[in-house]
């Protein structure tokens, strides 16, 4: 993968040389920028190129998402806060990930995951091809058409505008986005347990507190406002 640039802004010293000792951990970032607030970030964002913005949200000046308004064309954007009230209103800006402080390094390696996913997806993803018959569906990957059945597929996970459409197999990148995939009557049988996951209904083992146990013994998370999808169970 190419080198990803990208700027951690965070106003708390201790929490921004946290993250950044964890972004070090990862030879695809290159940091250009390691600010103590917006403003700051804002003119490194004007001079050079970058692809990941790690941002806290609330800082003097601009807040992280005020400053991510204005750096709406940054592929990425992740958002290490203390404040989980902020989520809703910081997916609506097209984020990728929300870590709520103390952060752990596991789950910024999750995060870090997503990022690299994402953006091997962007150079990978070929359109949603076509569907023939009831459990077949087509995906194009490069010069390739590949054949995928339906019954097969465990769950889909969101990327912004990408799905990763997963079996037991392999992984598959497509660009459409999760929401438009489960419109198609050939994803009818897929329920959505959380903003970023879908999950086929005949593969949930049992259901847990915060996660479905899939019967491979995938964990998926569940989302709080998507509990009311899994009244059947």
């Amino acid at each position: 993968m190419k080198s990803l640039n990208c700027i951690i802004a965070d106003d708390d010293e201790i929490d921004r040389l946290l993250t950044l000792s964890f972004v070090k951990r990862f030879p695809e970032f290159n940091i250009l920028g390691f600010c103590s607030n917006t403003e700051e970030a804002l003119e490194i964002i004007n001079q050079n190129k970058i692809d990941v913005l790690f941002l806290d949200i609330d800082m003097p000046g601009l807040s992280g998402i005020e400053l991510r308004k204005k750096a709406a064309d940054i592929p990425v954007c992740i958002y290490i806060t203390s404040h989980p009230e902020f989520a809703v209103e910081s997916f609506e800006l097209d984020t990728l990930d929300f870590l709520v402080k103390p952060i752990k390094f596991q789950r910024f390696e999750q995060t870090a995951n997503r990022i690299f996913d994402f953006f091997e997806m962007r150079e990978k993803a070929q359109l949603f091809e076509a569907s023939i018959g009831g459990d077949i569906i087509y995906i194009k990957e490069g010069h390739n058409q590949i054949k995928v059945k339906m019954h097969e597929i465990l769950y889909l996970e969101a990327l912004k505008d990408y799905t990763k459409i997963i079996t037991p197999q392999r992984k598959h990148c497509v660009l459409a986005s999760i929401g438009n995939l489960l419109k198609e009557k050939q994803f009818q049988s897929f329920i959505r347990i959380h903003r970023s996951f879908a999950v086929q209904k005949n593969f949930i083992e049992k259901m847990m507190t915060s996660e479905l146990l899939l019967n491979n013994g995938t964990q998926i998370p569940i989302g709080r406002s998507y509990r009311e999808n899994l009244k059947f169970l």
